[in-house]
């Protein structure tokens, strides 16, 4: 009697090109980070994710290191773009307040489609590059964020010395931008993008206006 193979076949990755394939290795990567940290994310700790061998993830990136940098490059621009389209989306309303609150609406709604990006850029890991990309990506939003609310301050209360003050207030505002991120993905918070996004923006607009 021939002998039967009855050992399980591997599965075989469905084949695509490298470029078609690399958003589904960089998700994997993501959510090995999210889960584990930025240290766990190895070419074969993807391939496994993944459940396809690691020549295939390398057919995408020539190593852990491309990959990662390719991670953090996409996961940062993407959440600078949502946080400028939430400063630009807010910009355009007259009533400073609604202003605000329209501004971080938008904010948390992009948090909340993206959680696992804005979970990896504000995991606080003592990672040198986790860390640069945060850092490239807040000054980025800081500039932005002054070029909109000084002139925004100027016109609505004439703000007496603004240009000393700015800074500050600044800072302030990108605290509580990041602040409002991390209640919406705590699990124990149980705040709703718009009614956390009314609450902190009207809070954010009161300690602009009065300062």
């Amino acid at each position: 009697m021939p002998h039967v193979d009855k050992r399980t076949p591997r599965t075989r990755a469905a084949h695509l090109g490298p470029e078609r394939r690399r958003p589904s290795v960089l998700d994997a990567a993501r959510a090995i980070a999210v889960d584990q940290g930025i240290g766990a994310v190895t070419i074969g700790a993807v391939a496994k994710e993944m459940g396809v061998t690691r020549p295939v993830v390398y057919s995408c990136f020539s190593d852990r290191v491309e990959m990662v940098e390719a991670l953090l490059e996409r996961e940062s621009s993407a959440l600078l773009w949502s946080v400028i389209s939430a400063l630009r989306s807010s910009g355009v309303a007259e009533d400073p307040e609604k202003a605000f609150v329209d501004g971080f609406r938008a904010l948390l709604v992009g948090a909340a489609e993206h959680p696992e990006a804005w979970m990896l850029l504000l995991s606080g890991e003592p990672d040198p590059a986790l860390s640069a990309r945060f850092r490239e990506a807040r000054a980025h939003v800081r500039e932005q964020s002054t070029a909109w609310i000084g002139p925004a301050m100027e016109r609505w209360w004439q703000t007496p010395d603004l240009e000393r003050k700015l800074p500050v207030l600044i800072e302030l505002f990108m605290s509580s931008c990041e602040s409002a991120v991390r209640s919406l993905l705590d699990d124990d918070n149980d705040w709703a993008p718009d009614d956390l996004g009314e609450l902190v923006g009207k809070a954010v607009h009161r300690a602009l206006r009065d300062a």
